[in-house]
């Protein structure tokens, strides 16, 4: 039987977040740990070092050819991860 203040633990989760204020760290954890899945492996093994500050996400990438080409392609990368995430997570990539 089901008490009236019941609810799914969806809801639960998403009202904890809310009311701890821990959405935004909740997102950014969530944006890096889909960077490898959303770049794809190649970009993923390349990867040494990634961070959220102050909504700027910071990579750091072993080749210079990969940090070229994804420069050119920063605002959609940027687009893709902030959908992917739910929210405007970032504004600015930049990389190391």
């Amino acid at each position: 039987m089901r008490k009236p203040n019941d609810m799914p633990l969806k809801d639960a989760i998403a009202k904890m977040l809310s009311v701890y204020r821990l959405r935004g760290k909740f997102d950014e954890t969530g944006v890096i740990a889909m960077w490898p899945e959303i770049m794809g492996t190649a970009i993923g093994n390349r990867t040494t070092q990634i961070y959220i500050a102050h909504k700027k996400l910071f990579v750091r990438i072993e080749s210079s050819v990969i940090k070229n080409e994804l420069l050119m392609v920063r605002t959609g990368i940027i687009q893709k991860l902030n959908e992917r995430a739910g929210s405007e997570v970032i504004n600015e990539i930049i990389f190391l």
